[in-house]
């Protein structure tokens, strides 16, 4: 039974003459001219807010956008989201320029079944983020029924994702909190084998647990990106100008010695390509990882790695992928990222079920054109790494069970 199968879905919800205040994830890329640069997670809800409206149900929309500190700041505004929405519903979309106050409430009172506000960013309230009981109360008044569908921010305790929920009777998972959790839940509870986990990014801080878990979980741990150097230092060996996360030397000394009295297969890179600088402009040469030398840093996995790391992935019946495995930004460094992107979209297509967990490995297969390729590509990056950790998620949590 998978997790998404214990939480009220919205097919047992009947949205008719029904103000539903529901929770998503709208925290989208802007450019200086604030257009946003990739609708992603707004076309993601799509297919909750038409099974409402279709339905005879009204919508209010809370979301976040950004860091803002607790108060109105134009640059953080969602209004480009409203306008972007409206285009992709082809209904006009309301909009309030608080979110809990006045003009929210207004609103929401005057929404008739169809109809559709959304709310002004929610961090522009420090209730938001201290998961304040009153600018929860004020959220709630705006809607009869509550669903979360923004499993992107699922992992944070805020207002808008735990204090409301204590005000309904019924709280229910929107279709893509539901596509979430099936997924993730299938891949941490009953994943068909071999199960394969690619790990990228900068550092090991922020995916201990996660390391932690997925050693205890699948049959092969394939790492890259920057994190692999601290483990090579681990293993004495020299890491030349490469990114060191010296915080999490004694950590990684841990997990490398977990490894060896467990059962999953742990693999670590045989060869980078390396630079004199960060950047396009610096000399560049492949190397063993044995062998990187002093003042050059280590940008990418060789080919060597592409060639193992691509072996194994073609055998896996599931694979998790969180983070690139090189600076896949920077063309010279690009490779590694393509050939695990182009090995997972050749697995899935095999049968393989495949799930990449947000973050710069979405903007890799986006890059790629691979995102179609692929079983699942989930909208949560820390979300998903938290979930895969077998870590509680205090949005999920507070969600009805089935």
């Amino acid at each position: 039974m998978d997790v998404s199968s214990r939480k009220l879905g919205l097919d047992r919800l009947d949205p008719r003459g029904q103000r539903v205040l529901m929770r998503v994830d709208y925290n989208v890329p802007l450019d200086k001219e604030r257009r946003i640069t990739d609708d992603t997670r707004i076309t993601a809800t799509l297919p909750s807010l038409n099974s409402i409206l279709e339905r005879g149900g009204s919508i209010v929309l809370m979301s976040h956008l950004g860091r803002p500190k607790g108060a109105p700041d134009p640059q953080y505004s969602l209004r480009p989201v409203a306008d972007r929405l409206a285009e992709l519903l082809a209904v006009p979309v309301r909009f309030a320029a608080d979110a809990g106050g006045p003009d929210s409430a207004a609103q929401a009172q005057r929404l008739m079944p169809g109809e559709i506000l959304l709310l002004e960013n929610l961090r522009f309230s420090p209730g938001e983020t201290a998961n304040d009981p009153a600018f929860a109360a004020a959220l709630a008044q705006l809607g009869h029924v509550y669903v979360n569908d923004a499993f992107g921010a699922a992992h944070r305790a805020h207002a808008s994702t735990a204090a409301v929920a204590g005000h309904f009777d019924r709280r229910y998972a929107g279709l893509l909190m539901e596509k979430e959790l099936q997924y993730l839940g299938t891949l941490l509870e009953r994943p068909p084998r071999p199960f394969v986990a690619v790990l990228g990014g900068a550092k090991i801080k922020g995916k201990v647990e996660v390391i932690r878990s997925l050693l205890q979980r699948v049959d092969t741990l394939l790492l890259g990106g920057g994190m692999i150097f601290t483990f090579f230092k681990v293993r004495g060996l020299s890491v030349g100008a490469s990114l060191l996360d010296t915080e999490s030397l004694d950590v990684a000394r841990e997990i490398v010695n977990q490894v060896r009295g467990g059962k999953a297969q742990f693999v670590l890179p045989e060869d980078v390509v390396v630079s004199t600088e960060f950047g396009e402009q610096g000399e560049r040469k492949t190397v063993l990882a044995t062998d990187i030398p002093d003042g050059w840093q280590g940008l990418d996995i060789g080919p060597r790695t592409v060639a193992r790391f691509r072996d194994i992935l073609a055998d896996a019946r599931a694979i998790f992928w969180n983070g690139p495995v090189g600076v896949f930004e920077l063309s010279p460094f690009a490779a590694g990222t393509r050939a695990v992107g182009e090995a997972v979209a050749r697995a899935t297509r095999g049968g393989a079920l495949s799930v990449v967990g947000g973050g710069d490995s979405v903007a890799a297969l986006n890059q790629l054109g691979l995102a179609r390729d692929v079983s699942h590509v989930s909208t949560g990056g820390g979300a998903s790494l938290e979930f895969m950790a077998g870590l509680e998620l205090p949005g999920v949590t507070a969600l009805s069970d089935a």
